[in-house]
């Protein structure tokens, strides 16, 4: 039997779907524990945000009303949210995802390949057909995409049902289409797994078409979003100092990716600052080397020759270069 791990053995609800942080079946195959793995399946930032000081308040009590109602205008600073835009925090943009398509009725939507793959999901889950080209009742555009880094364009969003996956686009804030959360039908989501490095928090954003949003409130239902959640949100979207430096730093670092594995015969797909896609001749076999070393890629069940890595940390480039 064959040690190497398939994408597809990861379990998502009564589905199997290929995505990145299955560091368990790799352990479970390679040997050794968590502490001892690298995880760079995902694309996580993993220098993350520092956690607020809690109280026992923020773990015992209902999550407060007001406090939702400041991160939410701490959002709408941070994002630059036009005045007609509405903005629902949820616990974590995958959430958000698993409703979306319910605003509707099922037509068709517009999902080009390869992209996020829990937005095909949930739609085929509420009845949708799914097409990769032509016109559609619904678009979902991942921006950045993932895994390739695409950004899209303000004229491609141009179905009466647009949601614009801006989970990755922190890293990239001139290039946000959130200016389109002011026009009917369109739907911004952001998340706090990516670029603030807290995916375990379980904290996104929907923000745009006002009517939509308070749908998505209604079926969300109250309290949604945790009391250390919402004191850590607003702690972050107030810190423009962090936010910035840390931009910085993931080019840097970025960059220094792309040079170590050119270095070792990859070519550069494309990515974003959080993850890089890379084209090696198999990439089955660079998944197998880096985990022989304990180190997590990913790579993808539809091509033989990607291979994504997202960022080390920084004990973690020695480590890397050694294992390439």
């Amino acid at each position: 039997m064959s040690a190497r791990v398939s994408e597809s053995q990861i379990e998502t609800g009564a589905t199997l779907r290929d995505h990145g942080g299955n560091l368990s079946a790799a352990i479970q195959h390679y040997g050794g524990n968590r502490a001892d793995w690298i995880d760079l399946s995902t694309g996580i930032n993993p220098t993350a945000y520092p956690l607020p000081d809690f109280d026992a308040s923020d773990w015992t009590a209902l999550p407060d009303t007001s406090a939702s109602a400041e991160l939410e205008q701490a959002a709408r600073r941070f994002w630059n949210v036009p005045a007609e835009a509405a903005v629902l925090p949820a616990p974590g943009a995958s959430a958000l995802i698993a409703l979306l398509p319910g605003l509707a009725d099922p037509r068709w939507v517009k999902i080009e390949t390869p992209t996020y793959n829990e937005h095909a999901a949930a739609f085929a889950n509420h009845g949708w057909a799914i097409t990769g080209s032509g016109p559609a009742e619904a678009c979902v555009a991942v921006h950045p995409n993932n895994p390739d880094g695409r950004l899209w364009r303000a004229e491609e969003m141009t179905a009466p049902l647009c949601i614009i996956d801006e989970s990755f686009g922190d890293i990239c804030p001139d290039q946000s289409l959130i200016h389109l959360a002011a026009r009917p039908g369109v739907i911004v989501l952001k998340s706090f797994g990516k670029f603030w490095g807290l995916a375990g928090m379980r904290l996104g954003f929907a923000i745009g078409d006002s009517d939509l949003i308070q749908r998505l409130a209604q079926l969300q239902g109250p309290w949604a979003v945790s009391g250390p959640a919402l004191k850590t949100g607003l702690q972050a979207l107030q810190d423009q100092d962090w936010a910035n430096h840390t931009r910085q730093s993931l080019a840097r670092d970025a960059q220094r990716l792309d040079q170590l594995a050119i270095a070792r015969g990859a070519t550069v797909v494309g990515g974003t600052d959080l993850f890089r896609l890379y084209r090696v001749e198999d990439a089955a076999q660079w998944q197998e080397r880096l985990a022989k070393a304990h180190i997590w890629s990913r790579i993808f069940p539809y091509s033989k020759t990607y291979i994504r890595l997202g960022l080390p940390p920084q004990h973690g480039w020695e480590r890397l270069e050694a294992a390439l």
